[in-house]
């Protein structure tokens, strides 16, 4: 019997086979009508909403395994931004690549699914940005925040732009590494985990939705939209999503931080620390950007505990910090090659 799949799909399970694909991403496939786009997203469970916000050169498959974890008690909400995952892949013709827009998508799947109220908000990567730029314009709705190696505010004064990203961001040598020989997907498979690397089947995953000049665009476009100056597209937004976070002072905050990622590390880490001097927070000495990868079993149990303690909108709060996690390698990395 012939299935009618997303193009993309098709090219994902040719990639890596149908079979392995629902092993690694058993969930049904949910798309959303936007603007002439088709959006894709995951939506399992019943209970509280937990929303879960992937960023750049990432989709939805980041979240599987915090999927799994969850689903039996919460609603859990994983779009793939427009470009990204299964979702549609427009030139610029039909999609501004722009922050607004990502978080008017976010916006408009929400709505569409009822959910506006006791959200979990999970954030990770340029996921922070647009995650908290839509709890920015609704404060009210948002339960609780669990951030990972991410951002919601402008680099730190103590950290520059990597070069990497200057190259992808502004140059035409950019354009050609990122767009025509997949880099930035391919390098961040590599160097985003510390602990041990990802298997091959976990790393086409992460590449195969970006498997032509045309699909990653996307790519492309979120290095080309970090702001670096007043003046420069989406600054101002940035900038208001910062001065919205003193509005989450006494919502219950979690972070899980690899501190060994070239980009979100230590000095953002610590602006993370100065917004949000209330969140229990978990550093991994030994773990990269990827964090749910590097990490997986323990950050899981970390979610699981919070959410489980926050019961109430403003419970206690508690500094909690790890330097180095005890757990051997092969126990925290076996459930990922199950999933």
């Amino acid at each position: 019997m012939s299935r009618n799949l997303p193009p993309i799909q098709k090219q994902l399970e040719q990639k890596i086979g149908s079979v392995m694909l629902d092993t690694l991403l058993p969930f049904k496939r949910h798309f959303l009508s936007r603007n002439g786009n088709k959006l894709h997203y995951i939506n399992e469970g019943q209970g509280e909403p937990v929303v879960m916000v992937h960023g750049n050169p990432s989709w939805s498959f980041y979240y599987r395994n915090l999927v799994s974890a969850l689903k039996d008690t919460h609603q859990c909400i994983v779009p793939d931004h427009i470009g990204c995952g299964l979702s549609d892949k427009p030139d610029d013709s039909g999609y501004d690549y722009t922050l607004k827009n990502r978080i008017d998508d976010l916006e408009a799947l929400l709505d569409s699914l009822k959910v506006n109220e006791n959200i979990t908000l999970v954030v990770h990567d340029w996921g922070g940005m647009i995650g908290m730029g839509y709890a920015a314009r609704y404060p009210e709705r948002i339960k609780r925040l669990v951030i990972l190696n991410t951002g919601a505010f402008h680099l730190p004064d103590t950290k520059p732009l990597p070069l990497a990203l200057w190259i992808c961001r502004n140059t035409l040598l950019g354009t050609v590494l990122v767009r025509g020989f997949n880099a930035f997907s391919s390098i961040a498979s590599y160097v985003g985990v510390k602990r041990q690397p990802m298997s091959k089947y976990i790393r086409e995953a992460y590449v195969a939705p970006f498997n032509s000049w045309a699909n990653r665009i996307s790519t492309l476009r979120f290095v080309q939209d970090i702001p670096l100056k007043p003046g420069d597209r989406n600054y101002q937004l940035v900038s208001d999503i910062a001065a919205s976070l003193p509005k989450f002072a006494k919502v219950p905050t979690l972070i899980c931080w690899g501190l060994q990622d070239f980009v979100f590390d230590k000095h953002f880490l610590a602006k993370w620390r100065e917004h949000m001097p209330h969140a229990q927070v978990h550093e991994f000495a030994d773990c990269g950007h990827y964090i749910l990868e590097d990490a997986s079993d323990e950050v899981i149990t970390h979610i699981k505990h919070f959410m489980a303690e926050v019961q109430t909108p403003e419970p206690e709060v508690q500094h909690v910090e790890t330097a180095q996690v005890t757990e051997p390698e092969a126990e925290t990395q076996a459930p990922q090659a199950a999933h």
